[in-house]
């Protein structure tokens, strides 16, 4: 299968040292900017070649494992990913697994990973490719492009990485190390930016190793041209090549649009205990959360002797109120902070809460992090 010739080629390959090939250029005649694209070419492969993480799905890169761990990885560093990847893998190993899978099983796979509706996405393609691709990936990059929850990044890694396709996959890690390669003060997060430089990297690529040169760039990015920090220059095959590190930019570069504050939102969260039971409530099919289940929970921040009325006022008959913490969770554009209460019933409120066993929670039932300091409460870790 063409797929492990590539791989077998980049980890197989002649030991080079890259260290070996700075890219000489005179002051007088400094390359272009696509000539400079064009030189990261020899120098990146072979770096890789010697440094490429082994990584669950790259150590196997069949279409579907590909898939699913671009989804996973959007948003989320990669350490975070192996166990859910590993997980997911073993319980949903192919494409008709996934379109089968029930909602809830679905979402509980997910939980702790964020961004909910990655997970949802993926069992809507499934479902898609079950009945228009014989279950299996389109081999293309504009029919992959047609499905839920896959922008040009994804589709790009797939097509480049299953299938050879040399088409590129830009990132936030691509966009920074190319940013820093040509001092580009362009704004990243902008889409006609990002267009340019798909465009500009496509006309280098390497037609016989496309993914491998994409997962390259990723790696430089994630392990070399760091995120947060200062970046690695010692260690990178692309630092004479680096106009960023020749101009003293790296601090400035590459340049974002600020993002808007996000709104601070408190909530009490009530973690209603009857017995050995604790109440959760399922959030709304839309919004925030979506489907997910949650302990209930309340705008403001509530002292004791306002949840005590609260819960009066719901029929509730009480036993015990305690504090249960603070605890901080930041979405995209929101910011919850909650104060919890644990509460010993002594009856059951009017409100229709579904009353579980302690172990359900871990089991069952999908609870976001969001919650994760409340569950550790129940659970006795805190």
């Amino acid at each position: 299968m063409k797929i492990e010739n590539s791989r077998k080629d980049a980890f197989h390959a002649p030991e080079k040292a890259y260290e070996a090939l700075p890219v000489l250029e005179r002051e007088e005649a400094p390359l272009s900017p696509q000539d400079r694209l064009g030189a990261m070419a020899g120098p990146l492969l072979s770096w890789y070649d010697s440094h490429a993480r082994s990584l669950p799905w790259r150590d196997s890169p069949k279409p579907y494992r590909v898939w699913i761990s671009e989804i996973m990885l959007q948003q989320t560093r990669v350490e975070a990913v192996k166990p859910y990847f590993n997980r997911f893998m073993e319980e949903l190993p192919d494409v008709n697994a996934l379109a089968q899978v029930e909602d809830q099983r679905l979402l509980k796979l997910w939980e702790g990973l964020g961004y909910y509706n990655r997970a949802r996405n993926l069992k809507k393609a499934a479902q898609i490719m079950v009945n228009d691709y014989q279950g299996c990936l389109p081999d293309s990059y504009e029919e992959l492009l047609k499905l839920p929850g896959i922008g040009s990044y994804t589709a790009g890694a797939i097509a480049s990485i299953a299938w050879d396709i040399p088409v590129p996959a830009v990132d936030g890690n691509v966009l920074r190390v190319i940013s820093r390669v040509l001092a580009s003060w362009d704004d990243i997060l902008n889409q006609g930016v990002k267009r340019r430089m798909e465009a500009s990297l496509k006309a280098i690529m390497p037609k016989d190793r496309p993914g491998i040169f994409n997962q390259a760039l990723f790696e430089i990015g994630a392990m070399v041209c760091v995120p947060n920090g200062r970046p690695k220059c010692g260690e990178c095959p692309l630092s004479s090549l680096c106009l960023g590190r020749k101009q003293g930019l790296l601090d400035s570069i590459p340049v974002k649009t600020p993002k808007k504050p996000r709104k601070v939102e408190e909530r009490t969260v009530l973690l209603l205990l009857e017995g050995d039971r604790v109440a959760i409530e399922k959030r709304p099919d839309q919004g925030l959360l979506a489907s997910l289940y949650q302990f209930p929970n309340v705008e403001g921040k509530l002292g004791e002797a306002d949840v005590r009325a609260l819960l009066t006022s719901w029929g509730a008959g009480i036993s015990q109120v305690e504090p249960a913490g603070e605890a901080k969770h930041i979405f995209s554009h929101v910011e919850w902070h909650m104060t919890g209460y644990r509460v010993v019933l002594s009856g059951l409120p009017k409100e229709s809460y579904l009353f579980v066993q302690k172990q359900e929670l871990t089991d069952k039932y999908p609870i976001p992090n969001a919650f994760l300091a409340y569950r550790n409460v129940i659970n006795g870790e805190s």
